[in-house]
């Protein structure tokens, strides 16, 4: 009896170790996170291990990922370990809606509030879904929408003295932007649209489903519209690019015919439209909802209940950070007094040449 006693108190020892020991060891599950953030002052998304230097986003997330108990301290200084994966690397100072991360979390409870609580207001977690194990946010994502919103007033002709708050965009102007935006369609060869990738390089060849500028709207007495670009996948610079060099068409600094060149072997200089505007609205996962959204263990990756939350984060924090940033730093008028210096009727190395004369 006194043994089958003492086994029994064993047994229940045993056991509460064990629920210690499985809190510790709680099984982790391979989920994604949907996001939001404004990114003035970060340096982009992606996190550089060592270098505190440069603040990022991820820096912040995976801070508060260790802090609400989701992940354990050293996977925090190795993200291999919890398979983390971004869908986009947004550069420095870009926002974004609807960014997708992926990796292996402690499914505690109340985890999104529990994440928030240790992240500032202006990066928010606003859904989460279980995926499949060997689900990677990068290689899954079949397109990325993002957005450019930029004062109109980028569009007025170079010759014009324009007051900024008072231009507005008329319909013809409109109207040739969206025919110019519409050549991007398709694939082509951007290699002139990024830097360090040459025009033989496969890699350079990239797929845009659609391009296109949405209606003017004014905030704070300037007009305003946005840009949005679908494409399967983006390079460096690669929409900001696209975006400065029809800006420079239709102010009238380069010919039409530029972009036909651009395909070309041939080096050309691309004007780099400010980053302040670029937005990742969404990431799309058609093959994987169409595989598994429909399994019955596995939701599809839409986020349709998330829309109202995405909405209001833009208003609150994306938009005016746009809009304020531009009035007070001038980002576009500085850098539109910029398009003067590029040469747009030779190649860079043509360039280099004249830059020697003169010299």
């Amino acid at each position: 009896e006194e043994n089958g006693h003492q086994n029994k108190r064993l047994k229940r020892d045993a056991g509460e170790e064990d629920a210690e020991d499985q809190n510790k060891k709680s099984p982790k599950r391979k989920i994604v996170l949907l996001m939001a953030y404004s990114g003035k002052g970060y340096h982009g998304m992606q996190r550089n291990v060592g270098s505190s230097q440069f603040k990022t986003i991820e820096d912040d997330l995976v801070s508060a990922l260790v802090q609400s108990g989701c992940i354990p301290e050293n996977h925090g200084e190795d993200m291999k370990k919890m398979s983390f994966q971004r869908c986009a690397r947004t550069d420095k100072g870009v926002s974004a809606a609807g960014q997708i991360v992926s990796l292996k979390v402690r499914l505690i409870d109340d985890i999104l509030e529990k994440i928030n609580n240790h992240l500032p207001s202006h990066i928010r977690i606003l859904g989460l879904k279980r995926v499949t194990g060997g689900f990677n946010s990068k290689n899954k994502c079949d397109a990325r929408t993002y957005s450019y919103m930029l004062p109109t007033f980028a569009f007025a002709p170079k010759d014009h003295d324009v007051q900024e708050e008072v231009y507005r965009l008329d319909k013809e102007t409109l109207e040739k932007v969206n025919k110019l935006l519409a050549r991007y369609k398709g694939t082509h060869n951007f290699h002139n649209f990024t830097s360090q990738k040459g025009p033989r390089d496969p890699s350079a060849k990239r797929y845009i489903m659609e391009m296109y500028c949405g209606e003017p709207f004014v905030r704070e007495n300037i007009e305003f519209a946005v840009i949005k670009v679908k494409g399967q996948s983006f390079m460096m610079h690669q929409i900001r690019k696209m975006i400065g060099l029809v800006i420079a068409i239709v102010k009238g600094y380069a010919a039409e015919s530029i972009i036909e060149l651009c395909w070309g072997e041939e080096k050309v200089d691309v004007p780099k439209a400010p980053g302040l505007g670029l937005v990742l609205e969404r990431v799309h996962f058609e093959k994987y909802n169409r595989r598994f959204g429909n399994d019955g263990l596995h939701e599809p990756l839409e986020w349709t209940e998330e829309e109202e939350k995405i909405a209001v984060f833009k208003e609150q924090y994306i938009y005016p950070t746009i809009i304020n940033t531009e009035r007070e730093e001038k980002s576009m008028v500085n850098w539109l007094n910029t398009l003067s210096i590029h040469d747009f009727s030779s190649s860079a190395v043509g360039m280099q040449a004249n830059n020697k004369n003169s010299k």
